[in-house]
């Protein structure tokens, strides 16, 4: 799962879609014209470096970047079939043998970050406890793009009397929606920790135990992400609204604090994932690796893609090549990324305090990158 969105600290809602952000983090507006318009063939970053990991975590990505249509219109499944079968195990000569570099527009943007929390959890209800659900069996997907080249987008919703229907919000879901349904895979001891847990969009439960359950992005609920920390900047009530602010602020205001959180109506459902995997579930369905992968909006470019990133994280520089194998519900635009870090106390640290410039190179199959306009 994914995506961002709350100041910094982002996530992928909606990420695989989740798999799913500071609040800051995740915004952004859609190009205003299609990537093949905007994309630029530019030389190769002189300093740019493949670690193995980002070798690690594009072939992961490449069955389905085989099979998966892309949204941005800049590749075809062929263009990958050449780097997808190369068993070459130096990064650098593997990427620079099947590759060449593009800018969308100017190749700036905004770069956030998430990560995988792990919150105390609960194997049964109690008070002050928030549920973990599952995703309601009737709530479906629905790709526009199936019913012509007039629509666009995904829409989210419930089928019902043989109809879709709007979803419920999360005000509504809160005071109990979905109740009696058998969809708490568990409970959340924190109702704070749930809401952030569900803006990086996957994590782990600890239970009283010392046993933990592994959880993932599985769906969202259709309505739009509403940035909680942009809201308390914008009435005056924070001036600094990254996540530890923030969660500060909500447990220092308890009641003030439950009605900001359903200000945000977008809600994440999620799924057991297994404990052997080596990461969250993103977008593509694969784990996620730390620092060698991020989320992206899959309008702008294809999943999959390899993007050598230049920002700054904690004051000090940060290049590296990611694969953008994740969505995130306010990671939109072009150049707009959110940076994964992996789990732990220290990556939450550094997702929660990212929102930088960046500049942006995609990595395009050079079939693909033949073909841009010239």
């Amino acid at each position: 799962m994914a995506l961002l969105a709350l100041a910094a600290c982002a996530t992928p809602q909606e990420r695989p879609q989740p798999s799913k952000p500071p609040e800051l983090s995740r915004t952004g507006e859609a190009p205003a014209q299609p990537p093949a318009a905007i994309a630029r063939p530019v030389p190769l970053p002189a300093d740019l470096e493949a670690t193995p990991a980002a070798l690690e975590a594009f072939r992961r990505a490449c069955p389905r970047l085989l099979k998966r249509v892309d949204q941005s219109g800049l590749t075809t499944p062929d263009d990958w079939k050449a780097a997808c079968a190369d068993t070459q195990s130096d990064p650098a000569t593997f990427f620079a043998r099947h590759f060449a570099a593009v800018r969308l527009g100017d190749g700036e943007g905004l770069a956030t970050g998430y990560f995988e929390p792990e919150i105390a959890g609960l194997a049964r209800p109690a008070p002050g406890a928030a549920p973990v659900l599952a995703r309601p069996p009737e709530l479906v997907d629905i790709d526009l793009t199936q019913f012509g080249s007039s629509y666009t987008g995904t829409i989210r919703g419930l089928v019902k009397d043989g109809r879709v229907v709007r979803a419920p919000d999360r005000a509504a879901i809160e005071a109990g929606a979905f109740s009696g349904r058998n969809l708490e895979l568990g409970w959340a001891a924190d109702p704070v920790d749930l809401f952030f847990l569900q803006i990086q969009g996957s994590g782990r439960l600890r239970m009283p135990d010392g046993g933990s359950l592994r959880i993932g992005y599985a769906g969202q609920n259709g309505h739009a992400y509403v940035a909680i920390g942009k809201l308390l900047r914008d009435r005056g009530v924070l001036e600094k609204a990254g996540m530890a602010e923030i969660k500060t602020w909500l447990r220092a205001n308890p009641a003030q604090g439950a009605a900001l959180m359903r200000e945000n109506p977008s809600y994440i459902f999620f799924r057991r994932l297994p404990e052997t995997i080596d990461g969250p579930i993103g977008a593509l369905g694969v784990p996620l690796l730390a620092e060698a992968n991020a989320a992206a909006d899959p309008a702008t470019l294809p999943l999959g893609t390899p993007v050598w990133i230049e920002t700054t994280v904690e004051g000090a520089p940060f290049r590296r090549l990611l694969i953008a194998a994740d969505t995130g519900g306010a990671i939109r635009g072009a150049n707009r990324f959110d940076i994964f870090f992996g789990p732990g106390d220290e990556a939450g640290r550094k997702a929660g305090a990212l929102a930088a410039p960046l500049g942006a190179t995609l990595l395009l199959p050079k079939h693909a990158v033949a073909r841009l306009p010239r």
